[in-house]
């Protein structure tokens, strides 16, 4: 019989034999009881008739009928309990629902305010320039703001659509004079993640921003309005009405002021307006003219920040195209209200320093004659010219070296490009960072695409979402095989045939090899998709798809991740991948995986002047193959489960060890 309604046959009666019915004259059921009477003593004893027979046949169609009844009975018993099943489940997935939307609401609350804090500040700002209000309360107002960031948001939650005067009259009416303890800091740059997003300056401005504002600091950040900005993540963003003067190559100059909140943080956007052709291109770098451009910049936002009566605690600057506020500031500025402020200078490299003719120092203000020297900004190799990023370095009080692999020294003597001398001699000046990742996104603890969260404490549901991520890809589901992930992301430089040989050897070692990319290249596309084709193995797969909810699931229940490297500062793969418990294996220009190396497990990295993450890595994956990798896991399972859970442990985020050393270093140089 076959299964009524969606119901197993298991919860049916033992099958009978099709039944025919048939329909009696008068009959309105078509069905017609028959008993058995006569004389016993006579019927018993004498053959059926065929009239008999057919009665007999009639009873047991009757029977029959009953039992169907009681069948259908049941089947609708069956059918009540799994609907009221599912109105169970329905309240109780929209009760999950609910309490997530609350817990967004209460998240997004939070992020409001930050908001409308932003956006007070910057509104404080074109009150000055507009000489609504001096300079000295302005101040006040922004300590005022700072000190009750909850209670502001809450009375001033629309700040756009007021006037000057109304929203000044509100502000003076709260004010008071509660002293704050965080910093204001203010970084002048070049990038922002979302609005210039072109390499490793724009994510980590973003994303140390971020983690000091989280911490109860005030961050402002000033940039370039280039005609390519990405406006989209901007909010209220707005013209203020009064032109900011700037000096530049002898003369005074217009720029028009652009405000906004970006995550939350205040950006100030400086638009010139006769020199509009600085950042109207189509590039951000790369123009002979480079240095005009951004010293106009980086003198336009220090007349800006005076004008505006601010008195940041920090200027934070980065690389050579900003490097130049330090002399400026020294020479010009620290006298215009900001004998309080101090200077840190951030290094993403040293491969560009910003070379130059030494009378271009003019064009901004500064005396090319006092510059020009060997212990300031003259260059270490050409001495005819001065080195815009040896000045920073000089006139910073902290130099901030981000790299999260090399230590302070091997920098310095083998990375310096000839700066190794100015770098010696400002020793003390000069820590080491890594970068970090976002990790409200990335939380295996938090992480609402992974059917059971983890973290280092409990890691049982790590196996829940391997067994998940293979249901997912139509995998063999066992939970004990090793699966190794990788994931190209766009614009990776993918060396196909590595790729290949990978999978081969996952082949070999019987283990899953899943491949994820989002590739808009057709060339990539076309070899990965050949690939797939060529090996015809069930325990390999090749994915491409932009699917957020999947990334997450192959970084949540993968054993080991391939990276293309541990020394891109972009590349936020390793750091996700101990995140959430899985080994990054490297397998691109700097990895060793071409044969299997012998692994020293009593080697520890003892160099006081690198990264956490740095000695993270040299102590336990850097000098790992992807075969000894496995072979870990398989033999010494143990041990490399300790080894996982203790990575897990350490927080590699913006928030961990990247802000304590930014922390750290403001808090010395304010010192000062």
């Amino acid at each position: 019989m076959m299964p009524i309604l969606g119901i197993s046959s298991r919860f049916l009666p033992k099958p009978i034999s099709p039944l025919s019915c048939f329909r009696n004259n008068g009959d309105p059921n078509g069905l017609h009881e028959q008993r058995l009477e006569g004389n016993k003593n006579e019927d018993m004893s004498k053959s059926f008739s065929d009239g008999d027979e057919q009665n007999v046949k009639h009873g047991n169609i009757w029977q029959l009928f009953r039992e169907a009844q009681q069948n259908i009975l049941y089947l609708n018993n069956q059918r009540l309990s799994a609907i009221e099943e599912l109105h169970k489940s329905k309240k109780e997935k929209q009760s999950l629902l609910d309490k997530i939307k609350k817990l967004e609401g209460e998240k997004q609350g939070g992020a409001d305010r930050l908001s409308i804090c932003s956006e007070l500040l910057l509104r404080i700002d074109s009150m000055v320039l507009g000489s609504v209000i001096s300079p000295a309360e302005a101040s006040e107002l922004r300590s005022f703001v700072l000190n009750h960031k909850v209670s502001v948001a809450d009375v001033f939650n629309v700040v756009s659509h007021k006037r000057d005067s109304e929203l000044l009259g509100e502000l003076r009416h709260f004010s008071d004079e509660s002293k704050r303890n965080g910093f204001h800091i203010i970084h002048i740059c070049t990038e922002m993640t979302p609005l210039v997003p072109r390499g490793s300056v724009a994510s980590y401005v973003t994303g140390i921003s971020r983690a000091l504002q989280r911490k109860g600091h005030l961050v402002e950040v000033i940039l370039p309005k280039y005609a390519c900005l990405d406006l989209e993540e901007v909010q209220g963003l707005r013209e203020v009405n009064v032109e900011a003067y700037s000096y530049f190559n002898g003369q005074i100059h217009g720029n028009k002021i652009w405000t906004g909140v970006v995550y939350d943080i205040g950006v100030t956007l400086i638009e010139p307006q006769h020199y509009s052709s600085f950042f109207s291109r189509e590039m951000i770098y790369g123009y002979p003219d480079d240095f005009e451009r951004f010293s106009y910049f980086c003198r336009a936002s220090l007349d800006y920040i005076v004008k505006c009566g601010k008195q940041p605690d920090i200027l934070h600057l980065h690389n050579w195209e900003t490097a130049i506020v330090g002399p400026l500031f020294w020479d010009i500025f620290v006298n215009k209200g900001l004998g309080g402020t101090r200077i840190l200078l951030t290094c993403h490299g040293f491969n560009s320093q910003g070379i130059e003719q030494p009378d271009k120092l003019a064009l901004c203000g500064l005396d090319p004659s006092s510059l020009h020297r060997p212990d300031r900004l003259q260059d270490n190799t050409n001495t005819q010219l001065v080195n815009i990023l040896k000045g920073g370095v000089v006139y910073s009080n902290r130099v901030v070296i981000m790299s999260s692999f090399h230590p302070k020294h091997a920098i310095v003597r083998n990375l310096s490009h000839e700066l190794e001398p100015t770098l010696n001699v400002h020793w003390d000046k000069l820590v080491i960072a890594p970068y970090g990742f976002d990790k409200s996104t990335w939380d295996p603890s938090t992480d609402y695409f992974l059917p059971k969260k983890f973290n280092a404490e409990n890691m049982s549901g790590k196996a829940v979402c391997k067994v998940a991520l293979l249901q997912r890809l139509g995998l063999s589901e066992h939970s004990s095989i090793t699966v190794v992930g990788c994931n190209i992301s766009e614009g990776a430089n993918v060396d196909e045939k590595k790729i290949k040989d990978i999978a081969l050897n996952a082949k070999q070692q019987d283990v899953q090899f899943i491949c994820m990319w989002t590739s808009e290249r057709p060339v990539l596309n076309q070899a990965l998709d050949s690939l797939q084709k060529e090996l015809k193995d069930d325990n390999i797969k090749f994915v491409r798809a932009n699917d957020e909810a999947l990334l997450h699931l192959l970084f949540a229940g993968s054993d080991i991740i391939l990276c293309l490297s541990f020394l891109d500062p972009t590349d936020e793969i390793p750091l996700k991948a101990l995140r959430y418990g899985a080994a990054p294996i490297a397998v691109g220009s700097d990895a060793h995986t071409n044969r299997a190396i012998p692994f020293d497990r009593n080697f520890i990295y003892h160099d006081q002047e690198a990264t956490k993450y740095s000695k993270l890595i040299n102590n336990t994956f850097r000098n790992m193959s992807l075969d000894l990798a496995i072979d870990e896991i398989r033999n010494n399972s143990s041990k490399w489960k300790q080894s996982i859970m203790e990575a897990m442990a350490h927080d590699l985020s913006w928030d961990g060890e990247c802000y304590e050393v930014h922390l750290a270093a403001y808090s010395t140089i304010k010192n000062m």
